[in-house]
């Protein structure tokens, strides 16, 4: 395994640590505040030693901006030195499988080296905007012979007989770009992942070799099964010789355990409104604390709400290493969850604080 690709563990952590971002834009912040704020999270990120930072995509969710990874990512790369920028992931029935290898080719020509492309199946929205984005033509039954097709096009390497095999239709910036023009191969595909959040993509993971990142944020009561089905069935490959795991759970951090009680609150509210049918908005804390919960509301408040790791950084690591421990993640990746982009970026301060992670790795790297 190349360390530069699956990280390097930082001060006290028990493995590698790094970020997902949705560039949430709580009630009251705007599409361009949120950005700013995820930009000056990937610059903290880089500087204390994180591994990567990935950004997810979602779909008409007021509350997230991160509606396209690579626009944003293609941003990123001039933010940020060494640490590697990747999608948590690509939702590929939205796209044809040619559109994301020419975006993550672009990605790969700006930052050899530092780009990763993580691949899941589900829509990262609800069915109508589904349909909008898609037109009903893709399906998830589609979907290994979708990434079978990614890979393909990625790679340059359809088989003989194959409609593309011709070199009639290839990506670009890609491998067969380097063919034509004549130059040596430097075109370095960005290494792929797949992702989910139940035992379907472990399983193909598992048989194709993969890397493969499990949603515990969103289904930390499915991560046992699927990565022991990961492990049990993995196959080596030319791209993995043994199972490489990323498991990412949800946290908040605060200076004061109370306050980051109420964030964590606050982001669990609009959980409940996505849950029962209204749009995904976060509150601003109080607000959240006046709301008169029915009893449903306050069930399903209770359930996402267990899902988030809240405290001081110290408590946060506590649980992260009582994670690490049941689960054996070779990586951890963390989605903070609150409000506002201060309470974000000052919950991965803790975090990091509390991992004794450099203050400036950057200028370690330096000297």
């Amino acid at each position: 395994m190349n360390d530069s690709v699956f990280g390097t563990r930082r001060g006290t952590a028990p493995v590698p640590l790094s970020i997902l971002d949705f560039a949430m834009a709580g009630k009251g912040v705007s599409a361009s505040e949120a950005l700013a704020g995820s930009i000056e999270l990937a610059r903290l990120v880089d500087r204390r030693g994180f591994t990567r930072y990935w950004v997810a995509e979602h779909h008409s969710m007021p509350g997230v901006t991160t509606s396209s990874p690579a626009m944003l990512l293609a941003r990123l790369v001039g933010e940020t030195h060494r640490i590697r920028l990747g999608a948590g992931g690509m939702m590929l029935p939205n796209f044809p499988p040619l559109v994301v290898a020419e975006q993550f080719g672009v990605l790969a020509s700006f930052a050899p080296g530092r780009i990763d492309l993580g691949i899941g199946r589900a829509p990262g929205t609800d069915l109508n905007t589904a349909a909008a984005l898609r037109r009903g033509q893709i399906s998830a039954e589609d979907f290994p012979a979708q990434f079978q097709e990614l890979l393909q096009f990625l790679d340059g390497d359809f088989p003989d007989g194959h409609p593309y095999q011709t070199g009639e239709v290839y990506a670009v910036p890609g491998p067969i770009q380097d063919q034509e023009n004549g130059i040596a191969r430097s075109f370095k595909r960005p290494p792929v992942w797949l992702l989910g959040s139940s035992d379907y993509s472990a399983r193909l993971a598992a048989k194709l070799g993969f890397p493969f990142a499990f949603a515990a944020h969103l289904a930390d009561q499915n991560v046992l099964i699927a990565l022991e089905v990961y492990r049990e069935n993995f196959r080596p490959s030319a791209v993995l010789d043994r199972p490489y795991v990323i498991a990412s759970f949800g946290v908040m951090a605060a200076d004061d355990e109370a306050e980051a009680r109420r964030q964590a609150w606050a982001y669990s509210h609009a959980m409940m409104r996505m849950t029962t049918r209204r749009s995904f908005v976060v509150p601003t804390p109080p607000e959240a604390e006046l709301y008169e919960y029915s009893s449903t509301e306050q069930r399903i408040m209770q359930m996402w709400n267990a899902k988030i790791m809240s405290g001081t950084g110290d408590q946060v690591a506590d649980k992260l290493n009582a994670w690490q421990q049941r689960v054996q993640a070779d990586e951890l990746m963390i989605l903070n969850l609150g409000h506002s982009q201060q309470a974000i970026y000052r919950s991965t301060e803790l975090i990091a604080d509390a991992y004794d992670m450099p203050s400036n790795v950057l200028d370690e790297d330096d000297a």
